[in-house]
């Protein structure tokens, strides 16, 4: 059985440790690079349908991605859900592709920005979610 005492001696010996980890510098991150990582989630649905097939999204991947990302990239099947413009919530399948690269890339924004923009051009999207998460990588 806990007294309230062995709760308040239980306190004061965890009190210093938690003093010592929050006075302590941070790790040092040697080798540590900076970069970004990206992730572009894409719907397959147009309309109400499914519109993007594997094979146009092997096609897409092949013929834009690839081309773009010549350093590499990471995709995966995905299923999300969206609010539309409409207002309306939808729940689709989605390809994610990821792709990791320096910070501050004028030409890697521009490869992406590209790719998004065909994307929603060929198969009539109104959207490709863009999320830019900034981290430190080693090799």
């Amino acid at each position: 059985m806990t007294t309230q005492a062995d709760v308040r001696l239980l306190r004061l010996s965890l009190f210093p440790i938690a003093l010592l980890l929050a006075c302590a510098p941070a790790m040092p991150s040697r080798g540590m690079e900076p970069v970004v990582a990206e992730r572009l989630y894409f719907g397959r649905n147009i309309g109400d349908t499914l519109g993007v097939s594997d094979s146009a999204w092997t096609v897409f991947v092949t013929d834009v991605v690839s081309a773009r990302l010549p350093r590499g990239f990471t995709v995966w099947k995905a299923e999300g859900q969206w609010r539309g413009a409409d207002g309306r919530s939808r729940r689709e399948p989605s390809f994610v592709l990821e792709v990791v690269h320096p910070p501050r890339s004028p030409d890697m924004d521009a490869a992406i920005l590209a790719i998004i923009a065909e994307y929603k051009r060929r198969f009539g999207q109104e959207a490709v979610l863009r999320v830019v998460t900034l981290g430190r990588v080693t090799y």
